[in-house]
This record gives structure tokens, sequence and C-alpha cells, in this order.
């Protein structure tokens, strides 16, 4: 499989990472594992385990509620930017806009409560090494002067087998994190060329010629876990393309390991 996608990868342009994982028997296909991309909206994985770390320890509540403003709003994706302000909403309705349709007004409200020192306290403690967040979404000043939010498929595959296997946060925080990224309205990625009926959980994340898409697909009997990050793409549909290619060799390739082990 390993092969098969470095003759793929390596005919396109721009550059690209991959992390696949069988969540079975444990076996690995790794391209460029540690290359560092901006992380796009992949960071919101972090910031959505900082905020359940702080509802597990007692200092915040799914229950509570902001008061919607005018300068809470953002560009981008989302929906909360277009409803009038005065809007009372409880960060777990926060917290499920930020994954299921990466609502940047939603992720920044998240951003200023838990603070930027405490997400990555969470990216340190979860092992992420090359995951950092140094902006807020769509923050144009901040990345004049050099900050970004910065992540690599290693970083991405730990977290994301760390809510599969119930260890992010805990066990009961993981099972609503992967709630969540199950119910993910942003499609067009990895389950480009796939079955509609297969359940995949994840989160994409797209800016200028970039896109990245990290999931779990959850193959009868064989669930795996997927990692493909793109950059320097010549258009966004094109990135879009590749990454659903990675997934469908990926998809064959494990569909076939799966029919032999029955």
């Amino acid at each position: 499989m390993e092969q098969m996608l470095r003759e793929y990868l390596n005919a396109q342009p721009g550059e690209a990472a991959v992390w696949v994982q069988d969540l079975t028997d444990g076996t690995t296909a790794v391209i460029n594992a540690d290359a560092v991309f901006p992380s796009a909206s992949t960071i919101k994985l972090v910031i959505m385990a900082c905020l359940l770390e702080k509802v597990r320890d007692g200092q915040m509540s799914l229950d509570d509620l902001v008061t919607m403003t005018p300068d809470m709003k953002t560009g981008g994706d989302g929906i909360l930017k277009e409803l009038r302000s005065g809007h009372q909403i409880a960060l777990e309705e926060l917290l499920t806009l930020m994954i299921i349709v990466s609502d940047n007004t939603a992720t920044n409200i998240l951003i200023d409560r838990l603070g930027m020192e405490e997400i990555n306290s969470t990216a340190n403690a979860l092992g992420m090494k090359q995951t950092v967040l140094e902006r807020r979404m769509m923050d144009s000043q901040a990345k004049k002067l050099g900050k970004d939010n910065f992540t690599c498929a290693r970083d991405l595959a730990l977290i994301l087998e760390k809510i599969y296997r119930e260890q992010c946060v805990d066990a009961s925080m993981s099972r609503l994190m992967m709630d969540l990224l199950k119910r993910q309205q942003q499609t067009g990625r990895l389950q480009l060329y796939l079955p509609e009926d297969l359940e995949i959980a994840h989160k994409c994340g797209d800016l200028d010629y970039l896109e990245h898409d990290v999931g779990i697909v959850f193959l009868p009997k064989h669930p795996y876990l997927i990692v493909v990050l793109t950059k320097d793409n010549p258009t966004n549909k094109e990135g879009r393309e590749l990454i659903g290619i990675v997934s469908k060799i990926v998809w064959e390739q494990m569909l076939k390991k799966a029919s032999v082990s029955q």
C-alpha cells in the first residue's frame, strides 16, 4: 500500500503527508509523517480536547452560556456569523458547531475562553510534538506577523487513535468526541470515492491551495485511521481530488486485507 501511495503522490504537484494505520493489528503506511503543515481546521481537534479536559476537571460546564456579540463574529466557515447578536449559546453548542461545520466564530470564542497557552499545553500533554496554535481563526494580522497554526501527520494520527481507544481526556469524553466527528457535515475529501453508507468520523481543513482530511474509517471488522495533509496544490479542487484518490487506494487495499483475514 505504501508503495502505491508513494507512486501516486510522486506524480502529483505540491506536497503531501499520509498516515494510515490498521486499528486491528497496528500496521501502518506512512509518508512524510513529521513534515510540518499549516494545520487549518484540524487544530480544532486539540481545542475540542482542551475544552473537554476543563469540563472533566469541573472548571467549565458544557451548559455554560455565552452571549453572542457583534465583535465575536469572524469570516470563513460557519453559521454563527450569520445570526443576530444577543443569542445565548452553550459551550456544547459551540463545540458541536466548531467540529461538524468547522464554525470559525465558535472556534474563536472557545480559544478566547480556554487561552492559547492552555490549548498548546493540551497538545503537549497528548504528545503532539509539532502541533501549535499561534493565532485565532481568520486572523490576517497575526498571519502577517508570521504567526500560524501548525501540525503534522504523526500528531493527528496520535490524537485520533487516542479518541478511538477512548484514551483522549477519558473514556466518556472520547466517546463524545467520536460522536461529534461521526456527525461531520463537511465532505468531499476522504469520502469522495468511498461508498456513501461507509461510516467515517473525521475533521477536514482548508486554506488557499491547502486541503486536509483526517479521520477513522469504520470498515466492518477492520477499522482504520487515515490522515492526508496537502499543501501547494494548483487548486483546492485538485487538493480535494488528491485526498479522495489516496483514500480510495487505502480503502481498496484495506478491503482486500479484510477479506483475506476472514
